[in-house]
């Protein structure tokens, strides 16, 4: 399963990581991502994590902690 992450700082400008043709995109605003308190099973249940994609593909990477691994990290670059 082929996994895209993408921040969204403006509506031009969002960080991203992950192969263009992939399975699954994972979609959060920059605000929700630099939160002391972020956990990607609470944004996606708060609908502030969006995603494409199968959804059992979504629980994976959400369960395994890659999710919040990958977001944090395109989080703090600058």
């Amino acid at each position: 399963m082929r996994v895209q992450y993408r921040v969204v700082v403006t509506k031009t400008d969002e960080r991203i990581e992950g192969p263009d043709d992939a399975d699954l995109v994972v979609t959060v605003p920059l605000a929700e991502a630099q939160d002391d308190t972020f956990d990607a099973t609470v944004a996606y249940m708060r609908g502030r994590l969006k995603s494409t994609g199968p959804t059992g593909a979504l629980f994976d990477v959400l369960r395994s902690g890659a999710a919040g691994e990958v977001v944090r990290r395109l989080a703090s670059q600058t």
